[in-house]
This record gives C-alpha cells, sequence and structure tokens, in this order.
C-alpha cells in the first residue's frame, strides 16, 4: 500500500509571477503552466513573466481568484 506523492488534483494551482529560470522547474512556473494548459484564463507568458491578455494590471490576490 503505497502512497502516491505529486500534485493534487483538487486545488488549482497559482502560478509564479515570474520564471526562476532553472532547469529543474517547479510545478507553479508559468512557462510549464502554458505548456501544460493550466493557466488561469485571461493570463499568458511573454519573456518569462506572467501577464494578462487585456495588457492590464493584477495582483496577487486577483490571480488566486481567477485560479
Amino acid at each position: 500500500m503505497s502512497k502516491k506523492k505529486g500534485k493534487k488534483s483538487g486545488k488549482a494551482c497559482v502560478p509564479k509571477l515570474k520564471c526562476c529560470e532553472s532547469k529543474s522547474k517547479c510545478g507553479r512556473c508559468p512557462l510549464r503552466m502554458l505548456k501544460e494548459g493550466t493557466l488561469p484564463d485571461g493570463y499568458t507568458v511573454k519573456r518569462r513573466k506572467l501577464v494578462r491578455l487585456d495588457g492590464g494590471t493584477f495582483s496577487k490576490k486577483d490571480l488566486t481568484r481567477a485560479a
């Protein structure tokens, strides 16, 4: 009876605001989330930074609501 380690599927993950550029990327990396298709709606990544599609500003609180 082994337990699986990994991400919880029940709760959405909030992406980081900027990619840390490490080779062993974490699960919250915006580049990885963009590739997997798990970024919140209305957000994208430009120049390793998380941005909104409409070009507006956002806070971490807005991001947690979107995720």
